[in-house]
């Protein structure tokens, strides 16, 4: 019944990111920024259907991926023994694009009064400690968390990385908030870019110390 909700939920977002970009369209240039670099600005255009792309038809490829999930995986690693975390991640990626649909098309609508890339990076940086909240409960699969070689290769591995990563996403989103509040952009997505490269770190470590120690 949980994620007959969430499809629901997940349906009437990507009705509105549709409906929210049609009122848009005629006020939108030919031209609009769909890329950012790490200072936050855009540095990269393209034709203003593009935000259908990126806005609900990205949206609903989400959708579609996460309906297909449980049927592509292999037994071993099947997402059924967390599925309701599983479909609460697959709804909280999909609410991350809907809110970046909205940011860019009020920045340009609002013809740049509103600094589309502060919008965008602020919002990563709250979506990254919402995921964060949700890794711990993440079991080992192909699809959705820290998947290296060393998770992948042992569950403990795969546990003990995702209970860490549930700590650096939120720190590092906590931390990225601050920073962008403060003025520093370039640090703010450093501590996002830190905050997702630490645990593919700790993967190997962790999985090297139990191989040293014998416990693989």
């Amino acid at each position: 019944m949980a994620r007959h909700r969430y499809l629901l939920f997940e349906i009437l977002l990507i009705v509105t990111a549709a409906a929210g970009t049609a009122l848009a369209y005629p006020h939108l240039s030919t031209r609009v920024p769909i890329h950012w670099g790490l200072n936050g600005r855009p540095n990269g255009y393209g034709p203003r259907w593009m935000l259908y792309v990126l806005g609900p038809g990205l949206m609903a490829s989400i959708v579609m991926l996460g309906l297909a999930m449980p049927w592509l995986s292999p037994r071993q690693f099947s997402v059924e023994n967390f599925r309701t975390s599983f479909e609460r991640v697959v709804l909280i990626v999909v609410c991350l694009f809907g809110y970046l649909n909205f940011a860019i098309m009020w920045s340009v609508v609002r013809s740049g009064r509103h600094d589309a890339g502060q919008l965008v990076i602020g919002g990563i940086c709250f979506f990254s400690i919402v995921l964060g909240n949700m890794l711990g409960k993440v079991r080992r699969n192909f699809f959705i968390g820290v998947r290296t070689p060393w998770t992948l290769a042992n569950e403990r591995v795969w546990n003990a990385t995702h209970r860490f990563a549930a700590w650096t996403f939120v720190v590092m989103g906590l931390s990225g908030l601050g920073m962008l509040i403060a003025g520093w952009r370039r640090a703010s997505m450093t501590a996002l870019l830190l905050g997702w490269l630490i645990p593919v770190a700790y993967s190997l470590f962790y999985y090297k110390k139990l191989e040293r120690l014998g416990e693989l």
